[in-house]
């Protein structure tokens, strides 16, 4: 798929001029001189897009969660279970325990299911080691993964994810401990690209964040957000005033939250896999969405508890079928708003000269397919900076 005036932007029978890892040349293949090309690969009527994104996972983590999963078949809400010790500090413990080999192990693992379904770059969140060595350990580990496992890997410290144990009698040390001292020494050791936090009234509230968001500016790091997820909290409206790359969730955000986000520049990064794990009924403001304009992307969440998703075609495919957007949306929502969502719009998510050659191949009639089939082998190869990845 190439941009052009077609449904999708797409081309038929394209060419794609690879260079040094970048596209240099994407259209009709009739008007790529011969000369230009040294070797040809052809791929036989198959369908290319920009390798899919997925902008928001809790890749890396110890332990899992199924027992919950089973509690809340039962009856027992997310709030319930968090609130009763189990939720993100049941993963804190696991994580805390787990070597660093364990943590990469065990995310590669995860990482293998979003490949298959067409992932090229990935965004890994900290969040469940809420001490310094841990959650640097995290950042570390993904930063690995990057470096290793035939993926583009942008990281977020998420260090005001949850109060952890030994904090929640003074939540105000905690805090301090996530703002002042965590983040300022992950990024001195480079280990974090922006800086997330989850804003809801189990979590940590809107002057919380902020004073994280203060810090984050000082350093020079974008922020995003855990969202309106469970209720109304202004987390869209701090979104932008932030100027956040993405509100996550963002399930309950109203017309003014929308609006603020418009105006921001924001990005509504959809998650159907926790609305579906946690069979929430308040879908996001979609509609609002379209009306003013806010770029909407779809991601896993890939995490232990809330959404154990790790195929982005899945994902794609709860987002049409749970928040009604067209396949066209979708595709778009995993790419290149996907790509604006992490600050990459510039080198990611389209097919177009001068963009990183990030590819994926698929064994497709037509695009609707990828949001269509729910588990179904659609991809045939992946590139990454133009290799086979």
């Amino acid at each position: 798929m190439v941009e052009g005036p077609q449904p999708y932007g797409a081309i038929d029978d394209g060419a794609i001029l690879i260079r040094d890892g970048d596209i240099a040349y994407a259209g009709p293949r009739a008007d790529l001189p011969d000369h230009m090309a040294a070797q040809t690969d052809r791929l036989d009527g198959r369908w290319v897009t920009p390798g899919l994104i997925d902008c928001h996972t809790h890749l890396v983590f110890g332990g899992d969660r199924s027992g919950e999963f089973e509690q809340r078949l039962e009856g027992a809400t997310y709030e319930q279970i968090a609130r009763s010790g189990g939720g993100i500090v049941s993963t804190v413990a696991a994580t805390r325990a787990a070597t660093d080999d364990d943590l990469y192990v065990s995310a590669l693992r995860r990482l293998a299911g979003l490949k298959a379904s067409g992932v090229t770059t990935v965004e890994i969140k900290s969040g469940y080691g809420l001490d310094r060595d841990t959650e640097l350990r995290m950042l570390r580990v993904a930063r690995r993964i990057g470096r290793e496992a035939g993926v583009r890997v942008r990281t977020s410290y998420l260090g005001l994810h949850a109060v952890p144990p030994e904090y929640r009698a003074d939540r105000a040390a905690y805090v301090d401990l996530a703002v002042d001292d965590i983040l300022p020494a992950a990024h001195a050791q480079g280990l974090v690209d922006a800086v997330d936090a989850y804003c809801e009234p189990i979590a940590f509230s809107t002057a919380e964040v902020a004073r994280l968001f203060d810090r984050a500016a000082a350093l020079g790091l974008p922020v995003k957000l855990h969202a309106d997820q469970l209720s109304d909290g202004g987390g869209a409206a701090l979104a932008g005033r932030y100027r956040a790359l993405s509100a996550d969730h963002v399930e309950h955000t109203t017309e003014a939250g929308v609006r603020a986000m418009a105006q921001a520049g924001v990005v509504a990064v959809l998650l159907p896999g926790a609305f579906l794990m946690l069979r929430e009924t308040t879908a996001p403001p979609v509609a609002l969405f379209r009306r003013h304009g806010v770029r909407m992307a779809v991601a896993t969440d890939c995490n232990p508890g809330t959404s154990p998703v790790a195929s982005m075609t899945a994902a794609l495919n709860l987002a049409c079928v749970q928040f009604r957007l067209t396949p066209e949306e979708a595709l778009a929502g995993a790419t290149r708003n996907a790509a604006q969502a992490l600050g990459l719009a510039d080198r990611i998510g389209t097919i177009e000269a001068s963009k990183c050659a990030d590819l994926a191949v698929w064994d497709i009639q037509r695009p609707a397919e990828l949001a269509y089939w729910l588990g179904a082998p659609l991809l045939q190869a992946r590139y990454l900076r133009g290799h086979p990845a």
